[in-house]
């Protein structure tokens, strides 16, 4: 899946602050949220015309208290388990991406719903760390409202961060994590070359100090997969890793990949079978717990 998420940092810049002797690189949440420019042709799609044969499409969408529409897909199928609702990266345009995911998952025994985040593609509104974890919450009500406890999320790079917030405020049945990361600060860290590191103090903005998949999954008990690039660059496995040794709950697994990188990890051989048998056996297995009290947005 050619979908470019989440960025390493431009070597000009990183050049100029060696050369500098010493800089400060501040993160924003405008290098993690990369929302349609305004004017900006919207591609054609490629959804309808390439959906697998085993789907029926039903369009989705949610009107939002500040004005902001939320459009999304369900793709149903009379034999799922369980459904899916994914969270794409942060380049992730539903009209141009949405099919591979359908197409790399079409054998799994699962309804799939995907929606664009509010400022990219069929979505209206400006987007924050604050709404889109917002906007994921009620994305999950409307999904669980027609399988109550059957519900499966899955964050591929940024979407791991919205992810499991959903999983910390919500009883989903499982957890996929895809491409993932700890926090925003280790992501930042391990994208500043190795030349550059003695010289470059990373620091994340206020926003951005609230993600972290280490503090937001502390409390989750669930079942959870990790989906990972041997070869990703852009969020290193060791990261993964440690995420993966993070997670209190006991069914977990880590699945790293060779010769994949961060963004064709679905595209993969090795994860069909396995990504098949943990929508399986989590439908099968014990109803989720309620989560805990919502935290303020």
């Amino acid at each position: 899946m050619q979908v470019k998420t989440m960025t390493r940092w431009p070597a000009a810049l990183l050049a100029a602050l060696v050369l500098a002797g010493c800089g400060t690189l501040q993160i924003e949440e405008r290098n993690f949220i990369r929302p349609d420019r305004a004017g900006e042709p919207r591609p054609a799609s490629t959804l309808e015309q390439t959906l697998p044969a085993a789907f029926t499409l039903r369009e989705e969408s949610i009107a939002t208290a500040d004005g902001a529409s939320l459009r999304g897909v369900r793709l149903s199928r009379a034999d799922s388990a369980a459904t899916v609702l994914y969270f794409g990266g942060n380049a992730f345009h539903l009209d141009q991406h949405g099919a591979e995911v359908a197409v790399a998952l079409a054998s799994c025994p699962l309804e799939l719903v995907m929606f664009d985040y509010r400022g990219y593609g069929r979505s209206s509104g400006a987007p924050d760390v604050a709404t889109m974890k917002a906007d994921a919450l009620r994305e999950f009500d409307l999904v669980n409202a027609g399988r109550p406890g059957g519900v499966v999320v899955h964050g591929q790079s940024l979407g791991s961060f919205i992810a499991a917030y959903v999983a910390q405020q919500r009883p989903v049945r499982a957890l996929v994590l895809e491409s993932t990361t700890t926090n925003a600060l280790d992501w930042a860290n391990a994208n500043v070359p190795w030349y550059a590191r003695p010289f470059v103090t990373v620091e994340v903005s206020a926003p951005l100090r609230g993600i972290d998949n280490v503090a937001t999954l502390a409390g989750y008990d669930g079942a959870s997969l990790i989906l990972m690039g041997e070869g990703d660059r852009i969020t290193p496995l060791p990261l993964a890793r440690k995420m993966f040794e993070a997670l209190p709950g006991r069914r977990k697994r880590l699945l790293a990949l060779p010769g994949a990188g961060h963004n064709n990890v679905l595209e993969q051989p090795a994860t069909v079978p396995v990504y098949c048998d943990f929508v399986r056996d989590s439908a099968a297995g014990p109803a989720p717990a309620m989560a805990p009290a919502a935290a303020g947005l």
